[in-house]
Formats: structure tokens, C-alpha cells, sequence
């Protein structure tokens, strides 16, 4: 496909664009059409006074008043349209330029000196403001409402009914047998029908199960579809686009945070096979986005807020797993596209104020800050790093496994009519779930209390099925030799093995439908259960088989050396880092999210394993690979470019297009400008000698065209347009000129025909460039989008080049 932006040799061209331009592509996203046309092109690097406008009218007998541009800034130029990608290097300038006039102004006054202290402190009160309103009103708000209205599926508390089951058991004051059965807590068929036993108690419950969880989901794909198309998904696919410098209007607004906040309370309650933990960051940075109107310096920079998004993203996992280190290096390593040092500091300060927040509000109910807390008994000995390297080859290709049958639902969801009806798909892949999930207790709980209970030590105490061995008088304390398993442990393995298949297929389909849906707690669920099951797998193994060599030394028998919930938690790594392709910071997650630091070195090994399984079969993570399915001008600066091409061989036009289209510095009119279809244009001396002198936006061209009329008369569409320094001669009967100098960019990045490609995509991930001209000589050859970057780099890799930016 040709790049529509600069293509026409003449005019003419640009004025009739012909029917396989791109500016007809349409993309579809998140239930909302995206025109990803010729002005999604990215603009170049520009210098402080293009935000100026410098108009001058003149009729040939002399000048007219001169538009000052120091005094009078057009209002819109320099600003982005909807998807389109910022200019780092110019908010940058902008920015500096912004602080060096409030540093020179403190020197002269005490209120000036007062200004640019508030202003060196506005960030960390923005950070402060961040970690509050993430941590408190709705991460919390999040926790509790999800809890309670998962625990409505199967009952109600009669004394208080916003009490969710564990909650309602603890202010009983009558004595029970059974940890989940209290007098308080009645479930559905009690209320009915008075019976708690039978088949037609089961059956009732069974119904209520799944009218609930069909109502739950039924709200949340109506709210979403209703009110805010943005609020499906994760989020973490368009937040490191936006990160990346893409914008897109709506995505961080107050609807969606609303929105998103309620839906994600619903979705998960519904008992989909999805989590809350990647959606939160989502939320999170609406949160920051949305406070960043306070803030003058936020406001109007975008490259200033996306630094805020980057912490606002460590916010979001720090409040989710209740892991603010974990999420700052989170926020680094896998959403941040640019993150200075300040940024660093920041996000450490605003993921500490949700964390504190957070254990303030205290939403999991155990007076910790961490979700899964684990407190193992046994240390852990070297031979079992090959199981533990085991369960990471099993992430490995479960998370390449998951990544391609996702995906290719996916596009199949795009390409067909399943995707027209979002509603049908969502309340019948709840039934499904339901009908499937009710009759296995390991399916029928929530995702986060599976994962809690498969990471359980078992104790002397302890009623679980998956602390069902058989007595044998060797526990000491509360710590409990291994032991051969009884029957009610081979029903739970049983039951956790049908859990495992279940989990793996019907989370394929359910990330991605028209609901918030999070990847975090199902992708750990599935490694948990495997791990769990390999974990009672070896500590039957060490007992009945404790004189192998593999065993002598370090388990005699009646001693306790396996254990089985340290395998579910290594298993629940090695499965996330399969599907997201995380290391470190996953890691540091899950020894902040358990609280097991010395078992470190079995979650590394898990995890860097599971990622060299995985990258074997690609290098994308799921994140990346929805980024590439819907088309979003991203690019990764993980991936290697190792083609030997030269910036000749990518840039348009290629040898057989028409000339590329330009402006010339002293030779339009304003009619010509205002009827062109392109992003921008570079500006020469003159079409036969084609010296660069700048580059311009159509977009700033517009704004300026229509502030001149407005403040000058005469300026009518023959009027000449010019951006050299002095204007032209003209006849004295000749409309006024317009100067339109001071909103060219003076000194647009380019390089050379010979410049090799790998040094071009550097320069293009680095300085965050939107485009870069070619030149021979010090004339003007074409030009180099990101678009064409991507499209080049996905020839290379036998990918469909269309696939990039269009669906």
C-alpha cells in the first residue's frame, strides 16, 4: 500500500486522491471506528517559534501592520489532531523554554520566586493526588465491591447484606464446624426454598449461580457499549501506545474511568475467567490524566503528562497485587516508552502513597498490604531447580500457546460477524463459564481465592481438599511432615486437573470480548494449578521413594521437604511471564505479592525460562501482539532491526511514484494550501532546485490561515503565501500576502539516502520521531514516516505490511 502522505507531484494530486489512497482505511477499536489516515503521519521535530504565527500584509507599496508573534500565539498551532503521534523533541523544548522563563522571572520578585517553587512542586503533589484517588476511592472501592458481589452468586449475609461471606462469618457470635457455613450466611436455595441439601437445593443454586453471573455480565457489555466503548479490554496494549506518543482522544477521560471502575466491579463478578489487575492500571492512569488538568505545566505539555501516565501505570500494580516496587519496575520495563530518572523517583513516591492507602483501607481482609500471603516452612534444595525448570518450560509454551489461539480468535472476532454482536458473545461465553464452572469448587471460586488457596502451606488445622493426606503422627508443631495423600487429595487433583483444561480454553476467548478483562490472575490460576499438581506429584514421590539418590541426603522419611504451594506460586510466574513476556519486575511482583524473599532464585529460574521457551516460538507478548492486531503505530523498541537496507530503499517515493509532494518557500496561494490532503509538507526553495528550508504542517497552515482572516482583511484564497524571510514583489493590485515563516519548522531531522536502516530505526525510537526527510547532496529526495518503518520492518519479517496501521 502506497504512503498517502507524500506522493502527488503536483497540486493537483493533492487535490483528488485517488480511491487506493489510505485515507479511506478504517479501523475498528474497542467498538469505535478510528480513521488512522494521512494525518496519522507523524510530524517532525520543531523548534520553540513554531508556535508563532508571523503575518504580514502587503500591497506592493509598502507593509501593512505586522502580527507580532511574541505577543500573539495562534491559538491550536502546535497541538495534535485525534490519532496522531506528539513530537517528543518539541514538547520537550517547550517545556524547557517554559521553565528557563519562570527561572529567570523568580530573580526578579518574591511572588515569581513563590510561582516556581509551586511549580518544581506541582509534581509531587500531582503524584500525591495519583496515589490517593488510586488507592482509595477506587482500587479499594474496586476490592471490596468485587468481593462482595462474586460472594452474592452464591448467597447472602442475613444481618448485614453488604457483608460478603468471609466478612459475614466473622461477626457471627454462634459457634460452626465448617470454616464456610455459618448461621449469618445463607445461600439461595435456603432463602427459597428452606433446604440446604438435595437435589433441588443444588439445582436452585445452580440457577441463581448462573442468573446472577448472566445479569452481572449483561450490565457490564451494556454500560460499556452505552457509555464508553474505550473502557473494554486491559488497556495495557493502548496505554503503551499512548505512552509511546499516540493519542487518542476519550481513551484516559472521566467516561471512561466511570465506567471502566463499575464494569470492571461487574466482570469480574460475573465469574468470567478474567482479573482486575491489568485493567487497574487502565484506571489508574484516567485517574492521573484527568488530575493533570490542574496543572498548568501537565496540561499543555503531552510529553510532561505521559511521564505522569508512567507512574499512574506503577500506581495501578502497586494497588492491584499490593507490589509498589514490583510496579514501578513494571511501568519500566514493560509499559514505559520514555522514563527518565525524575520519573523513576516519582513513581516510587506515588506507588508508595497507594500502597499506604491501600493497607490503610485494608480490602483483602487479612491486615496486610499483599494479596497472596504465604508463610512456607521448609526451604527449598537444589534439586529441585529441574522441576521448577520444568514448570517454566510448561509457561513458556502455554504463554505462546495462549498468545496464538488469542490472537487468532481474535481476528477472527474482527474479520467475521461474531464481532457485530458483542452482547450475544459476552452473555454466552458467561453461560458457558457458569454452567461449566459451578459443578468444580476450584472453578466456581473466584480467581484470586483459587490462587490464595492452591499457594496454601497445609496445616495441622487446615480442612481444605487439598490437605487431605492421610494421618500420620509426625507433624510437629504446626508444620506438617510430607505425608501419603487420601482420598479426599485425589479428588481435589482430580478437580483441579479438569480446572486446568477448563482455564486454558475459556480464558482464549474471554480476554478481549467488550468487558473489562485483565490477563494477570488467569494466566496465574493455570500455572498455579499445574504447579500445585507437580508439587503433590513430588512430594508423593519423596515419600514413598525418599532412599533415591535424588532424595538421600536431604529427606529422610517423616521429614517435610516438599512443598507443594511453593510449586503453585513458581508455576504462577512461569505462566504470566510465558504470556507477557515479564522478568524482573514479575519477579519482584511475586516475592512482594507472597512475601517469599528467599524464594527468589526458584522464581527466577522459572520465569527467565518460561520467557526463553515462549521467545522461541516469537518474541511478542501478548501486549505487543494486540498492539500489532489493531494496527497502532508502535514501535517496539525491544525488537532488533538486523536488515542491511538503506534509507533509499524505504522512503517515499520510491523510483516509480510521481515527484514528491512539496511547498514552495515563496511561490502558493492560500487557495492551494487550504485545498491539500496531507499531514504536511516540506518546504523548498523552488521545485527545480529542491533545497530543503523546512518543513510544515497542514494542520498548523489551517489554523493560521484562518486566524489571518480573522485578524487582517483582504486575505482572500489568491493570496500569496510565502515563508522566506522578505516577501515577494507584487503587483500593486495584488490581495495582501501571508507570512507564514514562523510556524516552519526551521530545522526538520534528516539524513541521508546511504543511511543505513538500523541507525535510521535508532534514531526514530530514541529521539521519538515522526518522520525524517532524505536528502542527496543537500536536495530533497522523499521522506521516511514511521508508518513506512513499520510497514518495511513487517516485509522483513514475512508479515502482511497493510496489517500495521490498517485492519
Amino acid at each position: 500500500m502506497e504512503n498517502p502522505g507524500y506522493r502527488s507531484g503536483s497540486f493537483d494530486g493533492l487535490h483528488h486522491p485517488s480511491d487506493d489512497d489510505d485515507d479511506d482505511e478504517m479501523v475498528d477499536i474497542a467498538g469505535a471506528t478510528l480513521d488512522f489516515s494521512s494525518t496519522d503521519d507523524v510530524p517532525p521535530l520543531s523548534t520553540a517559534g513554531l508556535v508563532s504565527l508571523n503575518s504580514t500584509g502587503m500591497n506592493g507599496n509598502g507593509p501593512s501592520k505586522l502580527v507580532d508573534p511574541l505577543e500573539d500565539l495562534v491559538p491550536g498551532v502546535g497541538t495534535y489532531e485525534d490519532f496522531n503521534t506528539i513530537d517528543w523533541v518539541r514538547e520537550k523544548s517547550k517545556d524547557r523554554d517554559r521553565h528557563r522563563e519562570i527561572t529567570n522571572k523568580s530573580r526578579q520578585s518574591t511572588v515569581a520566586l513563590l510561582h516556581s517553587l509551586c511549580d518544581a512542586f506541582s509534581g509531587w503533589l500531582l503524584m500525591l493526588l495519583v496515589g490517593l484517588m488510586s488507592g482509595s476511592a477506587l482500587a479499594g472501592g474496586i476490592d471490596i465491591a468485587a468481593h462482595w458481589l462474586s460472594d452474592l452468586k452464591g448467597g447472602v449475609c442475613l444481618t448485614d447484606f453488604w457483608f460478603n461471606h468471609e466478612h459475614c462469618c466473622w461477626m457471627s457470635n454462634e459457634t460452626f464446624q465448617e470454616r464456610d457455613r455459618c448461621p449469618e450466611w445463607q445461600s439461595w436455595a435456603e432463602l427459597i426454598t428452606g433446604k440446604s441439601e438435595g437435589a433441588f437445593a443444588y439445582i436452585m443454586n445452580y440457577m441463581m449461580y448462573i442468573f446472577w453471573a448472566l445479569l452481572f455480565s449483561l450490565l457490564a457489555v451494556t454500560l460499556v457499549r452505552a457509555f464508553a466503548p474505550y473502557a473494554c479490554g486491559s488497556g495495557i496494549p493502548e496505554i503503551k501506545t499512548i505512552l509511546s506518543g499516540f493519542i487518542i482522544r476519550g481513551y484516559l477521560g472521566k467516561w471512561t474511568l466511570i465506567i471502566k471502575t463499575i464494569t470492571l466491579v461487574l466482570a469480574v463478578s460475573s465469574g468470567l475467567s478474567l482479573g482486575k489487575e491489568g485493567p487497574l492500571v487502565h484506571v489508574a492512569c484516567c485517574c492521573a490524566n484527568i488530575l493533570c488538568h490542574l496543572f498548568t505545566k501537565y496540561r499543555k505539555n503531552e510529553a510532561k503528562r505521559r511521564e505522569v501516565l508512567s507512574a499512574a501505570a506503577a500506581v495501578g500494580v502497586s494497588v492491584a497485587f499490593g507490589a509498589p516496587i514490583g510496579g514501578v519496575l513494571f511501568s519500566l520495563e514493560e509499559v514505559s516508552y520514555y522514563f527518565p530518572l525524575k520519573t523513576l523517583w516519582r513513581s516510587f513516591f506515588a506507588a508508595l502513597v497507594a500502597a499506604f492507602t491501600l493497607r490503610s483501607i485494608n480490602p483483602f481482609g487479612n491486615s496486610r498490604l499483599v494479596l497472596f500471603y504465604v508463610e512456607f516452612h521448609a526451604p527449598w534444595h537444589l534439586v529441585e531447580l529441574a522441576p521448577f525448570v520444568l514448570l517454566g518450560i510448561f509457561g513458556g509454551l502455554w504463554g505462546a500457546l495462549f498468545i496464538r489461539a488469542n490472537i487468532a480468535w481474535c481476528r477472527r472476532r474482527k474479520s467475521t460477524r461474531l464481532g457485530h454482536y458483542p452482547v450475544i458473545e459476552v452473555l454466552v461465553v458467561t453461560a458457558m463459564t457458569a454452567l461449566l464452572a459451578f459443578p468444580n469448587s476450584y472453578t466456581r471460586m473466584s480467581g484470586a481465592e483459587l490462587i490464595s488457596e492452591l499457594f496454601n502451606d497445609c496445616s495441622l488445622l487446615d480442612s481444605s481438599q487439598l490437605c487431605g493426606y492421610k494421618q500420620v503422627n509426625t507433624g510437629v508443631g504446626n508444620s506438617l511432615a510430607d505425608r501419603p495423600a487420601g482420598e479426599n487429595l485425589y479428588t481435589a487433583l482430580w478437580q483441579l486437573a479438569l480446572a486446568l483444561i477448563f482455564k486454558m480454553l475459556i480464558t482464549v476467548i474471554t480476554f478481549g470480548m467488550k468487558v473489562p478483562s485483565g490477563l494477570f490472575i488467569p494466566s496465574m490460576a493455570v500455572g498455579a494449578i499445574a504447579g500445585r499438581l507437580l508439587g503433590v506429584g513430588m512430594e508423593q514421590l519423596a515419600y514413598y521413594h525418599h532412599d533415591w539418590v535424588i532424595f538421600k541426603g536431604w529427606c529422610s522419611q517423616g521429614a517435610d521437604c516438599i512443598t507443594p504451594g511453593l510449586y503453585a506460586m513458581v508455576g504462577a510466574a512461569a505462566c504470566l511471564g510465558g504470556v507477557t513476556r515479564m522478568t524482573v519486575s514479575l519477579v519482584v511482583i511475586m516475592f512482594e505479592l507472597t512475601g517469599g524473599l528467599e524464594y527468589i532464585v526458584p522464581l527466577m529460574a522459572a520465569t527467565m525460562t518460561s520467557k526463553w521457551v515462549a521467545d522461541a516460538f516469537g518474541r511478542e507478548g501478548i501486549y505487543e501482539a494486540h498492539i500489532r492486531l489493531n494496527g497502532y503505530p508502535f514501535l517496539e523498541p525491544k525488537e532488533e532491526f538486523e536488515h542491511s537496507s538503506l534509507a533509499v530503499d524505504v522512503m517515499r517515493p520510491r523510483r516509480s511514484d510521481p515527484a514528491l509532494a512539496v511547498l514552495t518557500q515563496d511561490g502558493m496561494t492560500v487557495g492551494e494550501v487550504e485545498s491539500t490532503h496531507y499531514s504536511g509538507f516540506p518546504v523548498v526553495v523552488s521545485q527545480e532546485s529542491q533545497r530543503l528550508v523546512g518543513f510544515v504542517f497542514r494542520r498548523d497552515l489551517l489554523i493560521s490561515i484562518d486566524n489571518a482572516r480573522k485578524r487582517q482583511e483582504g486575505i482572500v484564497s489568491t493570496s500569496q503565501v510565502f515563508f522566506s524571510e522578505h516577501a515577494p514583489s507584487q503587483p500593486p493590485d495584488a490581495p495582501p500576502p501571508l507570512r507564514l515563516r514562523g510556524i516552519m519548522d526551521l530545522s526538520p531531522f534528516t539524513v541521508t539516502d546511504h543511511t543505513p536502516m538500523d541507525i535510521t530505526v535508532d534514531i526514530f525510537r530514541k529521539l521519538g520521531l515522526r518522520q525524517c526527510l532524505v536528502t542527496h547532496n543537500g536536495r530533497l529526495l522523499g521522506i521516511i514516516t514511521k508508518k513506512d518503518i513499520l510497514k518495511h520492518m513487517a516485509q522483513i519479517a514475512n508479515r502482511d505490511p497493510d496489517s500495521i496501521l490498517f485492519n
